[in-house]
């Protein structure tokens, strides 16, 4: 099942998406259900997903320290999406969870073909890159 629009628009990402644009892309989201305990991303392993949460509750781990936790129209795995390289951190389900994830194969010709999504992306990773560097000193 595709990701709804709305949830999808709220991803700070996607927020200037419009019509036929934001259409296009949340159909290429699939649903994903996690139950509670069951890791989605794992620190240190190679991914290719990025997820919004559409319900439940999710923590977000690094080096053991709990960063956070998710809820719905929270996203994790933006990185992934231009990088398939090791997650930065683990992200478990606190509780059943109902994911829509996209891939960066699905991602990719998005981008190409909407600029203006791939300039909002670059500001948004440099932001997350330096709470990272902060985090880490």
């Amino acid at each position: 099942m595709p990701a709804p629009r709305e949830l999808i628009k709220r991803v700070s990402l996607f927020s200037e998406l419009e019509g036929r644009q934001l259409e296009s892309l949340s159909k290429s989201f699939k649903e994903s259900n996690f139950e509670a305990g069951e890791a989605i991303a794992t620190e240190g392993e190679g991914g290719v997903g990025f997820f919004v949460i559409g319900e439940g509750e999710a923590t977000v781990t690094a080096h053991g320290d709990e960063l956070a936790v998710l809820g719905p129209g929270d996203y994790f795995g933006e990185v992934a999406l231009i990088d398939p390289g090791a997650r930065t951190a683990t992200v478990t389900a606190k509780s059943p969870l109902r994911c829509y994830g996209l891939t960066a194969w699905e991602f990719r010709p998005f981008v190409e073909s909407n600029a203006s999504i791939a300039w909002k992306m670059l500001q948004t990773m440099a932001k997350h890159l330096h709470e990272a560097q902060q985090r880490d000193s």
